[in-house]
C-alpha cells in the first residue's frame, strides 16, 4: 500500500481511513487507490489506521477511537516534523469503523486539534450508526439480539446497545448522537456528511441502521420501482426520490415461480449443511477473542497498552478464520426479521405517553427543519434519552408510531434508536442507498474490499463518492 498512502511535505489535506469489525488496512485499499488516482501525492496525504487490525476490533468503539485519535495525531505530528502542514482533514469509516471514526473526531474536538484545521469531508460506508440488534418483536429476534451482544466482546455489547457508557446511564451509540455531546459537535464542523447504505444483501448491517431511517421501503423490490443517480445507474439510487411505486402487474404463472425456488435449493442446502458448522466456529471464536479482548481492555484502562488514557477521558457531553467467523456472523444476523410498529402499539403508547406528559409533552420536530442539512451546530436542538428520560422515551415512540405511514412502517426500533435518528438527520447527511446486484455480499462488494470481478459495482459506489461528493 506504500504506493497510494502518506504523502508529500507539499500536500496540505490528510484524509483517514478507518477499517470496520474483523478488517485490516488491505480491506480500505481501493479507496486509497481511488484518492491517490484523483490526487496526487503533493496534494493528499493518506492516511490507513493500523492500530484496530483484526481481532483489536473487539475492544470496543471508544478503546478503537482512541486508538485512531493517536494516529491521526502522530501522523499530524511526524508530517510537521518533515517541514509540512496539514490544513484540511476528510475522515472516511466503513462498516465498525465508521462509529469508531466518529469517536476519533469527538476527541480531536474536545482536544481542540479540529480548530487547527479546516473539517472537510465525513463518509461512512455501511456503518451501523443505529446498532445491529433487530427491531425486536418475537422470540428468535430476542435471541438473536441476546446471543449476538455476547459475542463480540465489548464492540458487541455497544453494537447492540446494551452496554451503560462509562456514568451516563446510556448506551455508547446513544451518546455518540447526544446533540450535546463532543461527538456531535466534532461531526458539525465537518463541511460535508455523507453516507453509502446497502438496500439489499447486507448480512452484517442492515439499511435502517446504515442510512439512519425509521422505514425500509426495500424490503420488497418487487413493489417498487427504484430510481438512480444519472451517470451511476444500477447501483446508486437517487437520495431525493430513490422509489416509487411500481404498476401491478399480473401474477407470475406457477411453472416460472417455482423455477424461481429450485434456483435457490442449492443455496439454501448449503446454508442448512454449513450455518451449523460455521455457527459452532463463530461461537468458539468469538468466546477466545473476547477472553484476549477483556484482557487487553484491563491492561488499556491501566495505562500498560501504549496510550496514556486520562489524555482521552475528556468530559463527554458539551453543556484466516476470520472470514469464516465473519460469514457466520453475518448468515445469523441476516436470518432475523424486522419487525414494524402495529396499530395496537400506537394506540398503546399513545395512551402511556398522553398520561406521562401531564399535558406539557414534547411537539413533534418540524418536517423540513429535520430534512434541513445545515442546521445550526449550537442550537441544542434534538432529543436526548437520560436519566429520569421514561416520560421522554414513551413520547418518542408515541409520536414515531402517530407518523407511522401504511406504505412504509415504522420499524420496531428502541426509544435510544429514534432519538439517534432525530439527531443524527438534524446535524445533516447526504445519504446514497446503493443497489449491489453482482454479489450476496454486498457488504464487502460496497467499497470493493477485495479485488474480484463480483465486486465491481462496488467501483460505481467509489466513483460516485470521488466525483461527486468528496470536498477537496
Amino acid at each position: 500500500m506504500a504506493n497510494y498512502t502518506g504523502g508529500s511535505a507539499e500536500a496540505e489535506h490528510l484524509c483517514v481511513l478507518v477499517h470496520g469489525l474483523w478488517g485490516n488496512p488491505n480491506h480500505m485499499a481501493n479507496i486509497a487507490k481511488g484518492l491517490r488516482e484523483q490526487y496526487s501525492d503533493d496534494k493528499l496525504h493518506i492516511l490507513i489506521a493500523k492500530r484496530n487490525s483484526g481481532s483489536f476490533t473487539y475492544d470496543g468503539i471508544e478503546l478503537g477511537g482512541e486508538r485512531v485519535c493517536l494516529e491521526i495525531e502522530e501522523e499530524l505530528q511526524i508530517i510537521e516534523s518533515k517541514g509540512g502542514k496539514i490544513k484540511k482533514l476528510s475522515i472516511v469509516g466503513y462498516s465498525l469503523g465508521g462509529l469508531v471514526a466518529r469517536y476519533a473526531i469527538g476527541l480531536l474536538y474536545a482536544k481542540g486539534v479540529l480548530d487547527q484545521l479546516e473539517c472537510m469531508n465525513v463518509t461512512a460506508f455501511a456503518s451501523p450508526f443505529l446498532g445491529v440488534r433487530t427491531p425486536l418483536r418475537g422470540w428468535a429476534n430476542q435471541v438473536w439480539n441476546v446471543l449476538g451482544a455476547r459475542t463480540l466482546s465489548e464492540s458487541g455489547r455497544q453494537l447492540f446497545t446494551i452496554d451503560s457508557f462509562r456514568d451516563t446511564g446510556r448506551p455508547l451509540l446513544a451518546v455518540l448522537a447526544d446533540p450535546n455531546s463532543i461527538f456531535m459537535s466534532g461531526l458539525a464542523k465537518f463541511k460535508r456528511r455523507t453516507l453509502y447504505s446497502n438496500i439489499v444483501n447486507d448480512r452484517s448491517a442492515v439499511y435502517y441502521t446504515t442510512g439512519i431511517a425509521k422505514t425500509d421501503p426495500y424490503t420488497d423490490l418487487s413493489k417498487i420501482k427504484v430510481n438512480y443517480v444519472k451517470g451511476y445507474e444500477d447501483v446508486v439510487l437517487d437520495p431525493v426520490n430513490p422509489v416509487s411505486p411500481r404498476p401491478a402487474v399480473e401474477t407470475q404463472p406457477l411453472a416460472a415461480r417455482l423455477r424461481g425456488w429450485v434456483s435457490k435449493v442449492p443455496f439454501i442446502l448449503a446454508l442448512t449443511v454449513l450455518l451449523p458448522i460455521a455457527t459452532v466456529g463463530f461461537l468458539i471464536t468469538s468466546l477466545v477473542q473476547t477472553v484476549r479482548s477483556s484482557k487487553r481492555i484491563r491492561l488499556h484502562e491501566k495505562g500498560l497498552a501504549g496510550i496514556n488514557t486520562e489524555t482521552y477521558r475528556v468530559p463527554l457531553l458539551i453543556k484466516e478464520i476470520r472470514g469464516a467467523v465473519e460469514d457466520a456472523y453475518g448468515n445469523l444476523n441476516s436470518s432475523q426479521n424486522q419487525e414494524y410498529l402495529g396499530l395496537s402499539d400506537i394506540e398503546e403508547t399513545d395512551a402511556d405517553a398522553d398520561a406521562d406528559a401531564d399535558g406539557s409533552g414534547s411537539r413533534p420536530a418540524d418536517e423540513e427543519e429535520a430534512r434541513n442539512p445545515d442546521p445550526d451546530p449550537d442550537s441544542g436542538a434534538g432529543v436526548g434519552v437520560g436519566a429520569g428520560g421514561k416520560c421522554a422515551s414513551r413520547m418518542i415512540l408515541a409520536r414515531e408510531r402517530r407518523q407511522s405511514q401504511p406504505e412504509q412502517p415504522t420499524l420496531a426500533l428502541t426509544p435510544h434508536q429514534f432519538a439517534m435518528v432525530e439527531a443524527l438527520d438534524r446535524v445533516g447527511w447526504r445519504k446514497y442507498p446503493v443497489w449491489i446486484h453482482g454479489h450476496r455480499h454486498s457488504h464487502a462488494a460496497i467499497i470493493v474490499r477485495m479485488d474480484k470481478a463480483a465486486f465491481a459495482e462496488g467501483k460505481v459506489v467509489l466513483r460516485h463518492w470521488l466525483g461527486e461528493e468528496f470536498l477537496f
